[in-house]
């Protein structure tokens, strides 16, 4: 398993946490509950599951599927030759990947090494 740029589409890469979204998010509730409470609690809220998440889930990609991990536990499979197309929102601050498969779309916040993530995705699932 690797972390490292120098990626193989054979290496198994595991992506590590990134928790410049959670926080961002936990920041800007800051301001917003002290316009409406009840709003900014929500945002607030949003923010504590996403950092819950990072800190538990896993991406790992190997030379076949996209894997996501709880702990050792291994709870989705997407395999590469089900993807139509993939996209990360907002280049400049990368906040969302889209995936569409064959039967599904799939929406995933990113809380993982965005640079890593962009590198895995263009080596394996390159647009068609």
């Amino acid at each position: 398993m690797t972390t490292t740029s120098g990626l193989q589409p054979t290496q198994t890469v595991r992506l590590e946490p990134s928790y410049v979204l959670p926080l961002a998010i936990l920041i800007g509730s800051i301001p917003v509950a002290l316009l409406n409470l009840w709003i900014g609690f929500v945002i607030l809220a949003f923010s504590i599951f996403l950092l819950l998440q990072a800190a538990t889930l896993r991406l790992e990609f190997t030379a076949t599927d996209l894997d996501i991990y709880r702990g050792e536990k291994r709870i989705r499979r997407f395999p590469y030759r089900e993807w139509e197309n993939w996209r990360i929102f907002w280049p400049p601050v990368p906040i969302l990947l889209y995936f569409k498969e064959v039967n599904s779309i799939h929406f995933v916040p990113v809380l993982f090494d965005p640079k890593t993530l962009q590198n895995c995705l263009e080596q394996r699932c390159p647009y068609r």
